[in-house]
C-alpha cells in the first residue's frame, strides 16, 4: 500500500537564466525561477490572470543539461515532487522555502529548435542519473525494446 503521492507537474516560462552550482563531489545543482499563469473569469466576465513564481532545482546531468541549454523566457515542462524547508535567518527568525525538485525535464517551444527531453534519476543527491536526453546535433537515444506478449499470470496486480 502507498504511503502517499508527491508529483507536481508544470508548465511555465523562465524568469531568470538557471543558475548552475556544482557541489564538492561535482554534481551540478541547478536552480531556476519558473512563471506558471492561469486565467480565469470573475463574476463580472472580466478576464482575471494570476501568476505563480516556482523555485525549481535540477540535479546531476538533468541540471547540467537545463544550465546549458534553458535561457530565460524559455517555457519548460517540469515533473518532479515538492519540498518545503525550514531554515534560521541571519536574523535570527524563521524562513520557510518550498521548492519543486525535478525528475524529468523537456524544453518547449524553443523559437525554431525543435522540442526536446531529458530525464533524471532518482532526486539527484549522489544518486546515478537515468538518461541524458537529446541535445542539439545529436540523434536521439533509442530506448530498449520493449518485450510482447507477456503472460497475464505475470502482472503484480
Amino acid at each position: 500500500m502507498a504511503r502517499g503521492i508527491n508529483k507536481v507537474i508544470l508548465v511555465g516560462n523562465l524568469g531568470d537564466d538557471p543558475e548552475v552550482k556544482y557541489t564538492q563531489s561535482g554534481m551540478a545543482v541547478t536552480t531556476l525561477r519558473l512563471a506558471t499563469t492561469s486565467v480565469r473569469k470573475d463574476r463580472d466576465g472580466n478576464t482575471q490572470e494570476r501568476t505563480e513564481w516556482h523555485r525549481v532545482k535540477l540535479f546531476g546531468k538533468l541540471g547540467e543539461i537545463a544550465g546549458e541549454y534553458l535561457k530565460k523566457g524559455r517555457q519548460v515542462y517540469i515533473e518532479g515532487s515538492i519540498r518545503y524547508d525550514k531554515f534560521t535567518g541571519q536574523d535570527g527568525q524563521d524562513r520557510y522555502i518550498t521548492e519543486i525538485i525535478a525528475d524529468e525535464m523537456q524544453m518547449l517551444g524553443g523559437g525554431g529548435e525543435r522540442s526536446e527531453r531529458a530525464a533524471g534519476g532518482e532526486r539527484g543527491y549522489g544518486s546515478s542519473q537515468r538518461g541524458g536526453g537529446a541535445q542539439p546535433g545529436r540523434a536521439p537515444q533509442q530506448k530498449a525494446p520493449v518485450e510482447e506478449g507477456f503472460p497475464d499470470d505475470d502482472i503484480p496486480f
